[in-house]
């Protein structure tokens, strides 16, 4: 998935959306605003918003450059990492891993990945994964700064927690995208944050009969299971009508 078009109220809401289901950063992306979109005059002639996101490729250096630059950059995100963990007071392993966290994920280029391997790390992931999420960003931005260059896909897990965690979503995503096909209505997940989100995305991305959408702001942000066909604006469009009449 190197390209996506999405529609949503806003082009904000549109890029966000785009880059959740791509899995990338803002920096990551290019945006093109195929329509910044009108309200609707006494309810009436809204158009949604659209955008076109694109993966951006890094130019390919010389092979040996690139690897050694890689090793590099493994090397200092490996020692900011166990540095965090020293401040932290927590007594674990960094390990590099050269194979990805989550193995059907399509991130371009590969994320350069880390499992923080010990006893009693329930700490660095925190609730659903939150602390992880936050140790992971840290670590990046971290990265960019003394590279001073755009963040690495860095992705660190704990003791395989993400695998673990993206199979039980994977498992549910797909019973529920079987009762959304055979029902023909809409399922709206429990708020979840970003990183989970994203593995809904991944976990039915190639579904037959159904498409993903996420909605709501802040840690009320939820993914919604449809049927192919339909879209959440359009939902809310028409229960709007229908409210006004």
């Amino acid at each position: 998935m190197k390209e996506l078009e999405i529609s949503a109220k806003t082009v904000e809401e549109a890029t966000n959306l785009a880059l959740e289901k791509l899995g990338i950063d803002r920096e990551e992306a290019e945006v093109d605003i195929l329509s910044e979109g009108s309200r609707a005059i006494l309810g009436i002639g809204a158009k949604e918003a659209k955008v076109r996101v694109r993966v951006l490729k890094p130019t390919p250096p010389e092979e040996n450059h690139r690897d050694n630059q890689e090793s590099d950059v493994v090397s200092l995100a490996q020692n900011v990492l166990e540095t965090i963990l020293e401040k932290l007071g927590v007594t674990a392993s960094v390990i590099f891993k050269t194979e990805a966290i989550i193995q059907d994920a399509r991130e371009i280029p590969a994320p350069i990945v880390f499992d923080i391997e010990g006893e009693d790390l329930g700490i660095l992931i925190g609730r659903r994964g939150q602390t992880l999420g936050c140790l992971q960003f840290i670590t990046r931005r971290i990265v960019a700064q003394k590279i001073k260059a755009s963040a690495p896909i860095i992705a660190v897990d704990v003791g395989g927690y993400k695998q673990r965690r993206y199979q039980t979503l994977k498992s549910l995503a797909q019973q529920l995208a079987e009762q959304v096909a055979i029902n023909g209505s809409p399922f709206t997940l429990e708020p979840m944050p970003a990183h989970e989100r994203r593995m809904i995305h991944l976990a039915l991305a190639d579904h037959h009969d159904v498409i993903t959408e996420s909605t709501g702001f802040g840690e009320a942000r939820k993914v919604v299971i449809l049927p192919k066909g339909q879209s959440i604006s359009a939902i809310t469009s028409l229960k709007d009508k229908n409210s006004n009449t």
